[in-house]
């Protein structure tokens, strides 16, 4: 479905959320109740409750960034300087603590743990923008990599995202207000997706990060075998061999990559592979896994910029071989 115009969505979609947060809150006791008694008749660990639960502290959560928001957009002069220095870094906080909340919530109803092993952002030099590729695969996985990002290693992120997003009208506000690009693929406005990627990247600060899923979309045993099937219809057939060896993720999308590492060259790059969350493809394995009593393992890798080889090629190549990498540690590292 194509995404209506941004003063519809500004107009119905965000006043909406709110009233309909108002009502769930004004409801709640009875859909917790009706919901406690579905979770002694359906079996599961109380999987209805938890779902009620972790659904209205969304549309909540939602809702407050929404007020909060527009409470900003008035104090910036309606607007005006919305987009100045100390706004968005007022913006960049908001998210912080929005997603902080978000977590605990999260993990106290679904009881998902997240472990950080070998090494992370901190071993990248200090004040240096990185560029941070992460690989795409379970529910919330992006919301997590940016919960860490600004929270855990205090960077600004700027993030490439699906257009289709921004049907949510907190993450429509917030990420058209920092700097983001939502991607609509097959679909160009004047610019190509890797001339967008490039002018998002250009003018990366010391505690910036851009972000970038390079699969393009979360991993699923079809899209796996689609991608191959794409590389070799455009002749691709080294790549393709070499993404039919890879298991657990698919076929790494260059371009936008590339873009990157030309408009920032004196970045560092960031790899970070996660698992545990691999086995939920579709709404009935979220369905089964409640309550998921997961442990999350991530795994982030540093690479100086010095250390990224300059030609097209080599660098393809390079980020191939560490896909491969990346596929090697889920294999390893899944339970």
């Amino acid at each position: 479905m194509r995404l209506p115009p941004r003063w519809v969505r500004r107009v119905l979609f965000g006043p909406a959320m709110v009233a309909f947060a108002l009502l769930a809150v004004a409801t709640l006791p009875v859909w917790l109740l009706l919901s406690a008694v579905a979770s002694w008749l359906v079996p599961g660990r109380l999987r209805i409750l938890r779902l009620l639960w972790i659904g209205a502290v969304y549309v909540v959560w939602d809702a407050a960034a929404l007020i909060t928001l527009f409470a900003l957009w008035v104090a910036s002069g309606f607007g005006w300087k919305v987009r100045s220095p100390g706004f968005q870094r007022v913006h960049y906080v908001l998210t912080g603590r929005f997603l902080s909340a978000l977590f605990w919530q999260g993990q106290w109803a679904l009881r998902v743990r997240i472990d950080v092993v070998g090494t992370d952002p901190d071993t990248a030099a200090p004040g240096r923008p990185e560029l941070v590729l992460c690989r795409h695969a379970g529910p919330g996985d992006s919301f997590i990599l940016i919960h860490a990002l600004v929270n855990w290693y205090d960077r600004e992120p700027r993030i490439v995202l699906k257009e289709s997003l921004q049907w949510d009208p907190a993450i429509d506000v917030m990420l058209n207000r920092l700097p983001s690009r939502f991607i609509a693929p097959g679909r160009t406005s004047g610019e190509s997706i890797e001339e967008q990627i490039g002018n998002l990247v250009t003018g990366l600060d010391h505690n910036d990060a851009f972000v970038i899923f390079p699969e393009g979309g979360n991993f699923t045993p079809r899209r796996r075998v689609r991608a191959i099937e794409r590389l070799r219809a455009r002749g691709h057939e080294e790549m393709a061999v070499r993404a039919e060896g890879m298991r657990n993720v698919l076929a790494p999308q260059p371009g936008g990559v590339l873009a990157a590492l030309d408009a920032a060259p004196d970045a560092g790059v960031i790899f970070v592979a996660h698992t545990g969350l691999d086995r939920m493809l579709t709404v009935s394995d979220i369905w089964r896994e409640l309550p998921m009593d997961k442990r999350l393992v991530m795994r982030f890798w540093s690479v100086p910029p010095e250390e990224v080889p300059k030609d097209r090629e080599e660098r393809i190549s390079w980020l191939y071989d560490w896909w491969a990498h990346i596929d090697e540690w889920i294999e390893a590292h899944r339970t």
